[in-house]
């Protein structure tokens, strides 16, 4: 159970640890506008927008990790499979963010489906 509560912490963390490559590319773009961040991320290219992308992904990708996590640990569904997927979701977000940063885009998608996959598998290993 705990791999599992640590593995839910680290997909939280994750979009906020991506905004830092988004900080990255807005601050080389004239310095981070902090009174219109918003503005100033519609005009990044390349990187800062590749870097913008994954960062709203991540917290995309949440929305479906989260609850399926919760319904695991609410249904006492903690058995070592589902702890596994958890962790492949958690390394392949990683890796997801990271290849997306490297605008590898065939990996990035296997990954984005992997840990996508693994989200819903969680959920349907919790179906009695």
């Amino acid at each position: 159970m705990t791999i599992l509560i640590i593995c839910l912490f680290l997909a939280l963390l994750l979009p906020l640890l991506a905004k830092g490559p988004v900080a990255y590319a807005m601050a080389k773009l004239g310095g981070y506008n902090n009174n219109h961040p918003r503005q100033q991320q519609s005009k990044l290219t390349g990187f800062g927008a590749r870097a913008l992308a994954a960062h709203q992904n991540a917290f995309e990708s949440v929305i479906l990790f989260a609850p399926a996590v919760i319904l695991a640990l609410v249904t006492g569904n903690t058995q070592q499979n589902i702890v596994i997927l958890a962790v492949v979701h958690v390394v392949a977000r990683v890796l997801y963010n990271i290849l997306y940063l490297l605008n590898i885009s065939l990996l990035r998608s296997i990954a984005w489906a992997v840990a996508t996959l693994c989200s819903f598998v969680i959920v349907f290993q919790c179906i009695p």
